[in-house]
């Protein structure tokens, strides 16, 4: 007989995880999070299997779909257990092509092989840790391709635990190899770097992701990716344009062919030119420069003047006209 139903439902007409106990395990060993868990599972969109496989994951970590990262903390070691996961924390409205079509409701059959707490950093070997991160970096990057950037962000940092060469040492009979190995994991990390400040920009989070391509650009002053980045982020962020312009056109230079490097230096042209502009007529504005001339007012004396001269000059050509009559020649 079945043991009750666990459910977690968040919304009112749809499922969207429940689990049902098919067969108890050892009582009191419920991993926790981040403990390296072994599952087997088998997922069926109503009759067919969609979706199967026997993997070690860090529960939290984003390494499976949702549902079961959600269900795994519930079960004892060596349960089974069959989970019905809602679309929002299956595959979502894209679906999975060509077998798992967009907003279907799955169910899995899930077994808790084994679990045990996630070593500390320091015991790892320098190979190790690379693979491990890289293995985080690609989750980061399957959850990108989705668009779930949040999530893709929290695969990237978990990446850019791994990919650190703190606490390691290195005998000097492999001094060599390790330097070797050390170069090539922060080369990995470089790449998570850039990678985390594509998603941090996704979500408009600008100055994570500024300090992202800073960190990148520090080892590697001519990224293509970083300095395009930081350019992107300076325009978003409507500051220091003459410094996003000049990373711009060093993006150019270096990749003479970028289209989107391209366009962001005519937007970001456009805008200093439209703040010069700007700026000129604010300047003219304080100034007083482009003010209208003041017409003065008409005072009497101004205007006795006026007249006065009018008078003389009819005078002067009446007393002309008279003279011609009595003095032209006969």
């Amino acid at each position: 007989m079945h043991n009750p139903v666990k459910a977690y439902c968040m919304g009112t007409s749809f499922i969207v995880v429940c689990f049902q106990i098919i067969k108890t395990g050892k009582p009191d060993t419920r991993p926790q999070r981040l403990d390296i868990c072994t599952i087997k599972y088998v997922g069926k969109l109503d009759d067919k299997i969609v979706d199967e496989g026997e993997v070690a994951i860090n529960i939290g970590d984003a390494e499976v779909i949702q549902g079961l990262d959600f269900v795994l903390p519930l079960m004892d070691l060596e349960e089974e257990a069959e989970v019905i996961v809602g679309p929002r924390f299956a595959f979502g409205s894209e679906g999975r092509q060509p077998d798992i079509p967009p907003d279907a409701t799955l169910r899995y059959s899930v077994t808790l092989l084994s679990s045990e707490p996630e070593p500390p950093l320091e015991t790892l070997t320098l190979h190790q840790r690379k693979e491990i991160g890289n293995r985080k970096k690609e989750r980061g990057n399957y959850w990108y391709s989705r668009k779930n950037h949040t999530l893709a962000i929290q695969c990237y940092r978990r990446a850019l635990e791994f990919l650190d060469d703190h606490g390691v040492l290195s005998s000097e009979e492999n001094k060599d190899e390790t330097e070797e190995e050390i170069h090539s994991l922060l080369e990995d990390r470089i790449k998570v770097y850039n990678n985390l400040a594509a998603a941090q920009m996704k979500i408009k989070a600008f100055d994570p992701a500024l300090q992202s391509v800073d960190n990148v650009l520090r080892c590697q002053p001519n990224n293509v990716k970083a300095l395009f980045r930081k350019g992107k982020v300076l325009a978003e962020k409507g500051e220091k344009t003459d410094e996003g312009i000049s990373l711009l056109k060093k993006t150019l230079i270096l990749d003479p062919d970028n289209v989107q490097a391209k366009n962001e230096l005519n937007l970001l042209l456009a805008k200093q030119k439209k703040d010069t502009a700007q700026q000129r007529k604010l300047y003219k504005k304080m100034l007083g420069t482009n003010k209208p001339a003041e017409k003065r007012p008409s005072s009497p004396t101004r205007d006795v003047r006026r007249w006065g001269m009018v008078v003389g000059c009819v005078g002067a050509i009446f007393s002309m006209i008279v003279a011609y009559k009595w003095y032209k020649p006969v």
